[in-house]
Formats: C-alpha cells, sequence, structure tokens
C-alpha cells in the first residue's frame, strides 16, 4: 500500500485518466477538458482554514486563469455533501479584501481515495487520510507541465502559480526559456547552442532584439 501511495506521475507524463464527482457534476479526465490548461489542485480536508483562504484565493482569481485558457479542477478527499457545506460557507466569509467570492469551479469528492492515490497527493509520513497540498499543471494535451507540492500548513501563492504557467506558455509559444523572475514582457532566453559554430553565429548576431552576456548566455527582447 504504501508503494501505492508514493506513485505519483511525473513532468512529461500523459495525466492519468479518471472519472470522478464533482460539486459540478461527473467530471471525465482529462477528456472534459481537452484544448484547456488545467490547473488541477488538492486540499487536505474541508473546513480547514489554510485551504479556507486559498478557496478564496482562487475563487477571486478564476476569470484571470480563464482569459489565459487555465481550467481550476480541485480535489479533497471528502464528501460531495461536506464539499457543497464548506463552499456556501466560504461564500459568506470575508477575508484579506475579498468577500462574496463564487466558487463555481469543480472540486472532486474522493472520499475513497482513487483520484488522490492516482496523483501521488496521499503522502503516508504526513497522513494517510488527508492530501497535501498538490498542483498540477496540465497542458491542453493532457500532459503535466509542473508538479508543485506545498506542505499542510503553508498556503499556496497563486500568484506564483499562475506567472508559471504564463512562462509554460510563453515558452510554448516562442521556444524560448524564461529567466529566474521573469514576468510577461521580460526578455527571454535563447536556446543555448550545441555546436562551436552556433556559438559564434549567436555571438556575431546583429539582431537589434538579440543580445549576449556570453555565448551560452543570449537573451532575446520579448515583442508581444
Amino acid at each position: 500500500m504504501t508503494e501505492d501511495l508514493n506513485r505519483l506521475p511525473l513532468i512529461g507524463d500523459k495525466a492519468p485518466s479518471f472519472q470522478a464527482l464533482t460539486t459540478n457534476g461527473t467530471v471525465n479526465f482529462p477528456e472534459d477538458y481537452k484544448g484547456k490548461w488545467v490547473l488541477f489542485f488538492s486540499h487536505p480536508s474541508d473546513f480547514t482554514p489554510v485551504c479556507t483562504t486559498e478557496f478564496m484565493t482562487m475563487a477571486s482569481m478564476k476569470e484571470e486563469f480563464r482569459q489565459m485558457n487555465v481550467e481550476l479542477l480541485g480535489l479533497s478527499v471528502d464528501s460531495l455533501y461536506s464539499h457543497i457545506a464548506w463552499i456556501r460557507k466560504i461564500e459568506e466569509l470575508e477575508w484579506n479584501g475579498m468577500k462574496n467570492v463564487k466558487i463555481d469551479f469543480p472540486v472532486i469528492a474522493d472520499l475513497n481515495t482513487k483520484v488522490s492515490t492516482k496523483y501521488g497527493m496521499l503522502q503516508p509520513n504526513v497522513s494517510s487520510t488527508q492530501a497535501v497540498r498538490a498542483v498540477f499543471v496540465i497542458d491542453p494535451e493532457g500532459i503535466i507541465r509542473s508538479i508543485v507540492y506545498y506542505p499542510l500548513t503553508t498556503g499556496r501563492n497563486f500568484d506564483e502559480i499562475k506567472r508559471m504557467i504564463q512562462a509554460l506558455q510563453k515558452s510554448d509559444e516562442t521556444h524560448h526559456s524564461t529567466p529566474a523572475n521573469w514576468n510577461p514582457g521580460d526578455d527571454l532566453i535563447i536556446s543555448t547552442p550545441v555546436t562551436v559554430s552556433d556559438a559564434e553565429a549567436g555571438m556575431a548576431s546583429t539582431n537589434e532584439d538579440e543580445y549576449a552576456l556570453d555565448w551560452f548566455l543570449r537573451f532575446r527582447k520579448d515583442k508581444a
């Protein structure tokens, strides 16, 4: 059993498929999200304080994500009725300038832990009954592009998660990488040359949109 709990998919893998009951009805994953990016995140349990602040934050940012073609999908190892009661209570709360938030993204009921086990969300050294704060970014082709785990005591930084998805989308669009602390509009990193001639050509480039610190560290200005 421990081996199953520790198994988790890796970046570059096809996202494990599943059918699950959610607060928005039955979800068939990833079929229902074809052509969309998905931010799939888990919570330890309902009616917990850190999770409540995270749900309020996610609800307040949902339109920002949808403008990026990103859909939200939550999971908690609790029942559907518990989810509904918790969501209704969250929508009554006010915190950190957020109030009257509407949580309309689906939250998976995973009492049998089938989905959380598939995604390695149950980690026995923490808890065998509560999911850790896992974040899976899944692209429109159903491929896992990023995995982040937070401990139970630490709320997630959803601004950073949004920035990471923006960086992934930018790299897909331009075939360039993003440097440390990159934000939309910042310069991009040109792929490192793999031959001496490519390195020399890069250093000799007169393209005004490019500049180099050295042959292996070249940048391109983002014109988008």
